[in-house]
């Protein structure tokens, strides 16, 4: 669905986007994650086919970014960060403008269908510009659905929303989550793209590494077993002399043993830590949190996978 190659943006000296590639598939749900400023918005605006781009190619839907831009433009839908919408325009009629200009099928009734969906249908006889930012980011949200697109770009979709919104915008996007349609999303909330994104990327202007995050976490950090331990006895990892074990140490109190296979390595360690004298209390997986990854990725402590 998306195809990027070397695709690179320059504003002046300023190398935005060096050099990308990347492959997203039909019906993924793929998270781009960055800090500010990493160019994250940039890559979305020019897979959007909003900006060009100064190197490289691309093809989004199946049509070549550059060559067949105004189809791309027909077949996407963006949620920008800071949403553009007409103020002084109700919320309905801001929505039955872009429908109409979409050529949308049915327009009264696409537009009541996502401003039900968003839960904005009472206060669709509204002016835009007396909702709330959160609301605002809302409707600029009903906006990028109205045409049905192939691929929707998300930017930070549930900034500035309150818990219970930000929940009905997560919720929102797992239902569109569907084998026709590709969700390219962009957030700061590294929870958010953990539970939603099927893969994600870690970005800085180049790309770090991309996967699903649960193999991302595990190639960079194994699987690790926490041992609790009643008696803690410093010096007994050292007479495990089990084959399977790769590393162990001590923190807080706990053994931490890094395993290949802890469903199948997990008993047999805990049967040599009891012959060790050792009084086990319990055995728990290590959870890494997809912050740590990315928080060891960008500030260099891991190479990229």
């Amino acid at each position: 669905m998306i195809q990027a190659k070397g695709l690179t943006r320059r504003f002046g000296d300023l190398i935005a986007v060096d050099g990308l590639d990347l492959s997203i598939q039909r019906g993924e749900v793929f998270g781009f994650l960055g800090p500010n400023g990493a160019g994250k918005t940039t890559t979305v605006r020019m897979l959007a086919s909003l900006i060009a781009p100064s190197g490289g190619s691309a093809t989004v839907a199946g049509h070549e970014l550059g060559r067949e831009d105004r189809a791309i433009r027909s077949r996407v839908g963006v949620l920008t960060e800071t949403p553009g919408l007409y103020k002084r325009l109700s919320a309905k009629d801001n929505l039955l403008f872009f429908a109409r200009l979409y050529a949308v099928e049915s327009p009264e009734k696409q537009v009541e269908k996502y401003l039900k969906m968003l839960e904005l249908w009472d206060r669709r006889d509204s002016l835009a510009g007396s909702f709330s930012k959160g609301m605002r980011q809302k409707l600029a949200l009903a906006r990028a659905l109205l045409h049905e697109p192939d691929v929707l770009f998300l930017d930070e979709p549930t900034a500035a929303l309150d818990p219970e919104a930000a929940k009905t915008v997560r919720e929102l996007i797992g239902s569109l989550r569907t084998n026709d349609r590709t969700i390219f999303l962009c957030t700061h909330n590294l929870d958010e793209a953990d539970r939603l994104c099927d893969r994600i990327a870690l970005f800085k202007s180049k790309l770090l590494t991309e996967g699903d995050p649960q193999s991302l976490k595990e190639s960079m950090y194994g699987r690790r077993t926490v041992v609790h331990l009643a008696n803690s006895k410093p010096g007994i990892e050292d007479e495990l002399r089990l084959p399977f074990v790769t590393k162990t140490e001590w923190i807080d109190g706990r053994l931490l043993v890094s395993l290949s296979d802890p469903i199948t390595e997990n008993p047999v360690l805990v049967r040599r830590l009891v012959e060790l004298g050792a009084d086990v209390q319990f055995v728990s997986e290590l959870k890494v949190s997809l912050e740590d990854l990315y928080l060891d990725l960008m500030e260099g402590n891991h190479g990229s996978a």
